[in-house]
């Protein structure tokens, strides 16, 4: 039978549902235990993240709105005793009690790209794709649950390609993977594993996408005995008479046929297609040049997803998951492709992160100083991305979860264009679409959801609008 797999289960969602949370108190959920030496410092973060979630695609000095106070911005991200991993801790510790309780945990991780090339200014950055193109890669690993909220970052690598290193890819299969950028793949894993062990009563499972098709990977989620689910893109040989790993797939009998909807890309619509679904254990065999090393294979589970036929101007969807997660039914295996395909709120995060932070627009001196705004900003961008997602998941819910009653009450009036809000707050289904509304969006059929990028638009107008409120209901 067809099976559709859904984008809402219900799942309890335990930030914010209970109490108003304004931007002030949520920059010292997420930045007010943070020990950065001085208690001036701290505060200073705190006050600074108020300013960024209010104003995130403004320039700091326009966020800050004074000249005192930018100066004090910039003071704190200049101080070379500051590290950025201080100042994403507390947002980590945030994280960890958001999650507590949900039975599965989907630890994404991705990476990307920073161009700073018309900064050259800048101190430190790297080479990215050609030696005309400066700046850094930053890699992220995002959990969310099933139902794709996310609830925070619990670990951001952010590295530069050496300007001396440009075009030295020689002898890269001899190269150990920790000599290779495919490295942040374990580091992430390890950090995934830390995570687990700090939260035993979910399941926590790493998820990548094909980049992370990496043997080392696999050996090292084995001895971690670390969940991990990654999607294959490398035709391994395998331990069975197919002897590769698609052809011993694809002999798999067939277990079903799901449903699923692809996402919105550059130039194409979103459309929901039909996959066939096949589903088995594999044993992966080492790469034939490290046989010296003697290392062995590795028992997995595999599920293979075939597109049966495609739209027009459209490419076949195949998908094959490797994981270390049993698949033993039709069912696991549906719910594997529906974590995976849980993988695309990272991408959005990276959207909102260029688009709505611009934090490629932003200019320091010193590599250090990028890094440390970063560390902020890219808290500011999950938050953004957390309420998008938010409103789909519990529509019902006041909109207190989001919004302090200053904030609905100018947000209804001014859409309602009247001087007297009501008695009890709107939803946050309702605000939510109010919202994007000052953002430009339209609301028509053939609209979907409002995006993140017309939500963050609408925040900035409605964070004016509120303002003037206060003026006169003040």
């Amino acid at each position: 039978k067809g099976l559709s797999i859904p984008t809402n289960n219900g799942s309890k969602i335990k930030d914010m549902e209970t109490q108003e949370q304004s931007n002030t108190e949520w920059a010292e959920i997420e930045f007010g235990k943070v020990e950065l030496g001085d208690k001036r410092r701290t505060k200073r973060l705190v006050q600074l993240a108020k300013q960024r979630i209010e104003r995130p695609n403004g320039s700091i000095a326009e966020s800050c709105g004074s000249k005192a106070g930018t100066k004090a911005a910039y003071r704190l991200l200049d101080n070379d005793d500051i590290k950025a991993e201080a100042i994403q801790s507390g947002h980590r510790r945030a994280t960890i009690e958001r999650i507590s309780g949900e039975k599965v945990i989907l630890a994404i991780q991705d990476t990307t790209q920073l161009n700073y090339s018309p900064h050259r200014a800048t101190q430190g950055l790297g080479y990215l794709q050609d030696m005309s193109h400066r700046g850094m890669l930053v890699h992220t690993t995002l959990v969310v649950n099933p139902q794709r909220v996310p609830y925070g970052i619990i670990q951001q690598q952010v590295w530069v390609r050496p300007i001396e290193e440009y075009q030295k890819h020689h002898q890269r299969k001899e190269r150990p993977t920790k000599a290779k950028e495919s490295q942040k793949w374990l580091t992430s894993l390890d950090a995934v594993a830390e995570l687990q062990a700090e939260v035993p009563e979910s399941r926590v499972v790493s998820v990548g996408d094909s980049e992370a098709d990496i043997y080392d990977l696999f050996h090292e989620a084995a001895k971690l005995k670390q969940d991990l689910l990654v999607r294959g893109c490398i035709d391994r040989r395998v331990d069975h008479p197919e002897k590769l790993l698609w052809e011993h797939m694809r002999s798999q009998a067939k277990a079903g046929e799901i449903t699923i909807e692809v996402p919105r890309r550059a130039g194409k619509k979103m459309r929901t297609t039909v996959m066939e679904i096949r589903y088995g254990q594999v044993n992966l065999c080492p790469p034939r040049h490290r046989a010296k090393e003697k290392l062995p294979q590795i028992s997995l589970w595999a599920v293979l997803a075939c597109e049966e036929v495609a739209s027009s101007g459209e490419d076949a969807i195949e998908w094959l998951l490797l994981t270390t997660v049993a698949v033993n039914s039709f069912a696991d295996s549906c719910e594997r492709i529906q974590w995976y395909t849980c993988r695309w709120v990272i991408e959005m995060y990276h959207k909102v992160l260029k688009s709505g932070c611009r934090v490629e627009e932003r200019q320091f001196a010193d590599l250090d100083n990028l890094k440390r705004y970063l560390a902020l900003d890219a808290v500011v961008a999950w938050r953004v991305l957390y309420l998008t997602l938010l409103s789909r998941e519990t529509p019902n819910v006041d909109c207190t979860v989001i919004l302090d009653t200053q904030q609905w009450q100018a947000l209804y009036c001014f859409v309602h264009k009247t001087k007297s809000p009501p008695s009890k707050p709107p939803t946050l289904k309702e605000a939510t679409l109010w919202i994007a509304q000052l953002g430009g969006f339209l609301g028509r059929k053939s609209d979907g959801n409002p995006g993140s990028m017309t939500l963050w638009r609408g925040v900035q107008r409605l964070t004016d609008i509120t303002d003037a409120w206060l003026i006169f209901h003040g």
